[in-house]
């Protein structure tokens, strides 16, 4: 007897998924630690879900092939990992909230500090617990302007660090705000704070275990933040390991090529199956508000996906799907459940046939690079936002 899942995937009116290759995460892995060398340790960014790729079955994955670090927001999405038997280690990159202090510790959480006051509560709950000497990774503003302890309160930092017996420092990390402007002076200046402050925390006498300050563009483009760190750099790298990275640009306008490219693979296809399909002729408006008019006669596919899932109101007749091996365009406004696309023409376009949302076959693409420059948006944004409506279904 069929189950009710099975039922459903056989007759559910929405059959709307994403297909996650964990095989090609592991793959992409691999790509970035042999860009970076074998002496570079790579904290695995799987925050925010894994950029909505699920951060549980990513995290395993992952760890499976040799990740040693995942970095996350916070101690609410690194519980869920904890929970599921993840054994790596955790680092907390926005740091934490009054009274999270004894969980961080319990669960041999690394957090990321900044405050006195974020060193002196994790102190006294490792002293509470029975803890030697607990890491903890320093972060430091270099001109980000968001999390962070400026140079300039750095010593007082670094004192009260050294006065607390219980912990120990792991770690000192900076965040670069431009890192895929190739001509933006920020990241030389960011660069050179970073030094200075790297100077005191050797001159305080600490001697922290990683350094680290490349995102993903950074490690695409900026070799001199990893690659001359005396044995102890670290990097974070993010949507690299999903398959994609940050347009790069200078003097306002996209660069590519060369050096700036890295072979990773989208590791996410979404895809939906046609709900229903109507013919009409020419000078027929469609969707809300009639933003699309027909033309000529046109056979019209209906998606039972829509902004709900995540699927960017932007592309609304300015997108494309694929059907059948063909590009078929979006018409109409997108609505909250459901998407029309073009077929007219595609031979053999029938209900229940797969459409392509996001994602490759025999050559043709549409990736989240491309929504993102429809959408005025950005990979991370549109992958992201894949709402949890959205089943995702991993493959190896």
């Amino acid at each position: 007897m069929a189950t009710t899942a099975e039922i459903l995937s056989r007759t559910a009116t929405r059959p709307t998924w994403a297909e996650v290759s964990l095989a090609t995460l592991r793959q992409n892995f691999r790509t970035v630690q042999k860009h970076v060398g074998a002496n570079v340790t790579i904290c695995a960014v799987v925050k925010a879900d894994a950029y909505g790729h699920g951060a549980i079955e990513c995290s395993r994955a992952l760890e499976a092939e040799g990740a040693p670090w995942l970095g996350v927001t916070s101690l609410d999405e690194a519980i869920p990992l904890r929970e599921a038997g993840i054994k790596a280690s955790i680092l907390l990159m926005t740091g934490f909230w009054r009274g999270e202090e004894s969980e961080i510790i319990r669960l041999k959480l690394t957090p990321t500090v900044w405050e006195p006051w974020h060193i002196e509560l994790l102190d006294g709950a490792a002293a509470a617990l029975g803890v030697g000497r607990h890491p903890v990774h320093l972060k430091v503003d270099t001109g980000m302007g968001r999390l962070g302890v400026s140079v300039e309160k750095l010593s007082a930092v670094l004192a009260v660090i050294k006065s607390s017996p219980h912990l120990a420092l792991d770690g000192l990390s900076t965040h670069l705000a431009s890192s895929e402007i190739m001509d933006a002076p920020s990241v030389a200046e960011q660069v050179h704070a970073f030094e200075i402050a790297r100077g005191m925390v050797r001159e305080a006498g600490l001697n922290p275990t990683f350094v680290h300050m490349a995102n993903t563009g950074a490690v695409i483009s900026r070799r001199e933040t990893w690659s001359n760190v005396n044995g102890n750099s670290m990097v974070r790298p993010g949507v690299a390991l999903y398959g994609y990275y940050p347009p790069f640009q200078r003097a306002g306008r996209e660069v590519s090529g060369g050096t700036l490219r890295l072979p990773v693979k989208p590791i996410l296809t979404w895809k939906t199956r046609i709900l229903s399909l109507r013919d009409f002729a020419a000078n027929q408006p469609l969707g809300y508000n009639g933003t699309y008019v027909t033309r000529a006669a046109a056979h019209v596919a209906v998606l039972p996906v829509g902004y709900a899932d995540g699927y960017n109101r932007q592309l609304s007749n300015r997108g494309r799907v694929i059907v059948r091996d063909h590009y078929a365009p979006i018409v109409g406004s997108i609505s909250m459940d459901l998407t029309l696309a073009d077929v007219t023409g595609i031979p053999g376009v029938s209900v229940g046939d797969e459409v392509i949302l996001l994602g490759s076959r025999d050559g043709m693409s549409v990736d989240a690079l491309e929504h993102a420059r429809l959408a005025n948006s950005s990979p991370y944004e549109i992958l992201c936002n894949i709402s949890k409506r959205v089943p995702r279904r991993y493959v190896s």
